[in-house]
């Protein structure tokens, strides 16, 4: 074998060729998750390109050949051992770049396809110079080939061609004009085909490939590049290696664990300076550090040990941000503590910063706190404005390099995060988001807690509540399935309000908004109660906030935003404004992500006017508006109005569509007898926050059991009257007829049978019960198939989690998930569309009284856990 160091375009430019992917390898599987970090490694060598740089590519992995058995002289075949993940990631990288470019360039989009997609003058499937294995060509065909296909069900070909027109979209918006767009999206070009290194290993004809391929993909425990660096560092210590082992290295590795080492000596290559380098490249990079090459010196042993020595010292400012309870000063303590809540790991460059200023003295803890402040309102102020997260690392990776050093710490930071393209949003629009974005749907729920706990303590109470020993937990006021007592309140205003609106719109557009959100710790009393019920409940409560709310005569669309912008008064006396106003540019953002959840609508899925406006804190009116008069926005005509209906003054912009209905009906929409959309095929504002994955944290981590509950539910409620499972039952008694109860006992007690144990939630709206998999107690190691919930006026329901699943074996294919929705609509009335795949549908608890429907769900249970549990056989 010979193995040489490439760029994609010197592997696959040049003569016509072909790179076919055998048999025996796996489909295509990159994931949305690896599929993000290439994007991000991708803008990172771009950058590199409009500046200049030539060094710096970016290490992307393997790729390893061998000739095919269908070899010709005049048309070499290879077959990818190894790599053709990367192959196929990156020639899709590249045909959505042509797509992207075909209209306005479409020169630019021809050489790009005959450079590295096609053969020009070869037919059938040698046309192709990658042709991945028989289960994913037709749709990578059809791609390369820009042929029209039916839209089907995505599969994860589909779902990386989409990623990356969704991510050139992104960037090209961004852009000044078209023609800047263009060359920004030409840029990632250049870094796809000439910035990212392939080490190519060619095999001779007789080489054993599949014994080339074992080895290659053979399962061992990995070293960390903590393991490697110190095996490095020591390796070159010949003389002084055991002295400083016991003197700085052993009590720095017995201060941090593995993961937190490896950390901060990431950090010590940023804090000296390496404001680019990412930490799965540690290694790499401290190795170029030692070992400069040619014209460098090599780096003495008197440099390894004071390295060490640095890191060393560096440990003990560093425990004090992983462990705020070390840090002495109150004051200080508390700031790193709520940065510590809010699991801000980004900032953690400026946040030794700032502590190496108070530790050489530059600072005091005053004004080290006062710098924090400004940490946490630049987070706070993001997340309410909705501003996207992409970018936090590579600002606080900038911090080191970029701090001035004309002015204090703190008055440096403020300045350097109050840069235009910092997007730290301003009061004006801090205000404006408390009254309409859907607040609940954004962020961490723990980060969400934390805004709410913020405000709560802006009152100063004489007896501040220990939030950290209170179960408190986000409720919404007015309830998330509000009964006729709500609904006759919000007709009452919608009326008086006289803009079109209903009630339903006034419930969707208000509903998640921070006028509307508390905390409480009796959500499961409160639930979806009328509001006079509600106000005995918080008129007893210790947070303030709570018994504010309780003096209020009714609660409507006036006491919402007045409550919003009390809450907004308080917001901008609690986290400092940027140096000086940003505008209003950020909020043009809010329109991409109704841009970027329109253009991974699931097949078979519609959404309304009102979801979408309440999904991007906007008026249906609104998003009416722009989507009529805005070019090119993906699946525009799957908005419809909220009986399903295709909007009166719907138009086409730009080319025509044709028949609406017809459209939507090759996209999998049924329409009912009455010529609405069907209904269970709509998603709501919470199913397009999940389809973003915009509520992360908020999405599994919210809807997830308790991690320590014990298998037989024990745990005490209500001071120790009460168990969460019967409360459970008895909550479950208040909305459904006995033959229901009954019937979900049984299910209970079967699913039990099978294995599982049930978990009860003790911090939702109202309580529930999880089906569980796996032993309790260990964080992430369980799964489970459905989450029970009482109805509370509307009948209990049974949600089947296919967003969980899809982060479980073998439920991340979605063949297996596919499977789970054939059985489970065999239940008579269970029809779930196979649009909802990735999101948490529902369906009623009543169909369980039928005997043969509880049979029909045990035997899909038994199934779900065979599946589960054969998950690592062969």
């Amino acid at each position: 074998m010979r193995a040489e160091e490439s760029h994609f375009a010197d592997l696959v430019q040049g003569r016509a060729q072909q790179f076919q992917v055998p048999l025996y390898q796996r489909t295509y599987s990159w994931t949305e998750k690896q599929l993000a970090q290439l994007w991000l490694d991708i803008l990172d060598q771009a950058e590199l390109v409009d500046a200049g740089t030539a060094a710096s590519t970016h290490f992307l992995g393997s790729v390893v050949l061998a000739p095919s058995p269908q070899n010709e002289a005049t048309f070499p075949r290879w077959l990818v051992v190894d790599g053709q993940q990367r192959l196929t990631t990156l020639s899709l990288v590249l045909t959505a770049i042509r797509d992207h470019l075909a209209e306005a360039h479409p020169d630019e989009a021809e050489r790009i396809d005959e450079e590295y997609l096609v053969n020009k003058r070869k037919k059938g499937n040698d046309h192709f110079r990658l042709l991945p294995t028989q289960a994913d060509r037709p749709q990578y065909a059809a791609h390369v080939r820009r042929a029209q296909v039916e839209q089907l069900p995505d599969d994860r070909v589909i779902t990386a061609y989409r990623f990356f027109r969704r991510k050139l979209a992104d960037l090209a918006e961004a852009a000044a004009d078209a023609a800047a767009g263009a060359r920004e999206v030409l840029r990632i070009e250049q870094a796809v085909t000439s910035r990212l290194m392939l080490v190519t290993i060619t095999a001779e004809r007789g080489d054993n490939v599949h014994r080339i391929f074992e080895s290659l993909n053979n399962t061992g425990l990995k070293l960390s590049q903590a393991d490697l660096l110190r095996n490095y560092l020591f390796m070159r210590l010949p003389t002084r290696g055991e002295e400083v082992y016991e003197g700085s290295w052993l009590p720095l590795q017995s201060s941090l664990t593995n993961d937190e080492l490896e950390q901060l000596m990431w950090l010590q290559l940023v804090l000296d300076g390496d404001d680019r380098v990412r930490r799965r490249d540690l290694y790499t990079a401290q190795q170029q550090r030692f070992e400069p090459g040619a014209g460098g010196e090599t780096a003495s042993e008197a440099d390894i040990e004071a390295y060490i020595r640095e890191l060393h010292r560096r440990s003990f400012l560093f425990r004090r941000i992983v462990r705020p309870a070390e840090e002495p000063d109150p004051v200080l303590r508390g700031a790193l503590q709520r940065l510590r809540e809010w699991q801000a790991v980004v900032t953690y460059p400026a946040l030794m910063v700032v502590l190496e200023q108070l530790d050489r003295g530059a600072a005091d803890a005053a004004e080290a706190a006062r710098a924090l402040s400004y940490v946490e309102s630049f987070l706070a102020r993001r997340m309410i404005c909705r501003v996207p997260t992409n970018n936090l690392n590579r600002i606080f990776q900038s911090v080191p390099a970029q701090l001035p050093r004309d002015e204090g710490v703190a008055d440096g930071l403020h300045r350097l995060l109050s840069a235009a393209n910092r997007f730290w949003p301003d009061d004006e629009e801090l205000r404006e988001k408390f009254r309409g974005a859907p607040f609940y749907q954004y962020g961490r729920w723990n980060q969400r807690r934390i805004v709410l706990q913020r405000l709560e303590e802006s009152h100063e109470h004489s007896e501040p509540v220990d939030f950290a020993s209170a179960e408190l937990t986000i409720e919404h006021v007015m309830p998330q399935s509000p009964g006729d007592a709500w609904l006759r309140v919000l007709a009452e205003d919608a009326e008086a309000a006289a803009e079109g609106e209903s009630a339903e719109e006034l419930h969707t557009r208000l509903l998640h908004t921070l006028g509307n959100l508390t905390l409480t710790g009796v959500n499961s009393q409160l639930s979806n109660h009328p509001f006079e019920r509600k106000q005995g409940l918080l008129d007893n409560s210790r947070l303030e906030m709570n018994r504010r709310i309780a003096a209020t005569d009714r609660w409507g669309v006036e006491q919402i935003m007045a409550r919003a912008d009390d809450l907004a008064d308080r917001a901008v006396r609690i986290w400092p404004a940027p140096q000086q106003r940003r505008g209003r540019a950020e909020r043009s953002r809010d329109w991409r992500l109704a841009h970027q959840v329109l253009a991974v609508l699931p097949h078979g899925t519609w959404t309304s006017y009102g979801d979408l406006a309440a999904f991007v804190g906007s008026g249906a009116q609104a998003v009416g508006a722009h989507l009529a008069n805005t070019e090119g926005v993906v699946n525009a005509y799957r908005v419809l109005n909220a009986d399903g209906r295709v909007a009166d003054g719907f138009r086409w912009t730009g080319s025509d569509g044709g028949d609406v209905r017809t459209r939507l009906a090759a996209d999998g929409v049924r329409f009912a007898a009455g010529g609405g959309a069907d209904p269970a095929q709509r998603l709501s504002v919470d199913d397009l926050a999940v389809l973003l994955d915009i509520a992360e944290g908020g999405g599994e981590a919210e809807s997830a059991p308790p991690v320590d509950a014990p298998p037989v539910d024990a745990a005490r409620a209500d001071g120790g009257e009460e168990t969460r499972a019967a409360r459970f039952v008895r909550q479950l008694a208040a909305d459904d007829s006995p033959a229901t109860v009954a019937a979900v006992q049984e299910l209970l007690a079967g699913w039990e049978k099978l294995g599982g144990w049930v978990a009860h939630g003790a911090g939702t709206v109202t309580t529930s019960a999880y089906l569980m998999l796996g032993r309790a107690g260990l964080p992430g190691q369980g799964i489970w198939p459905l989450t029970l919930y009482p109805g509370s006026g509307r009948g209990g329901t049974a949600e089947v989690v296919f967003a969980h699943m899809a982060r479980r074996e073998p439920f991340v294919e979605r063949a297996w998930r596919v499977e789970l929705l054939n059985r489970l609509n065999a239940v008579d009335g269970v029809a779930i569309p196979e649009g909802k795949l990735e999101l948490r549908p529902t369906f009623r608890l009543a169909v369980l009284e039928d005997a043969a429907n509880r049979e029909r769900l045990l035997r899909t249970l038994a199934w779900f856990r065979d599946c589960w549990e054969q998950r690592e056989r062969p």
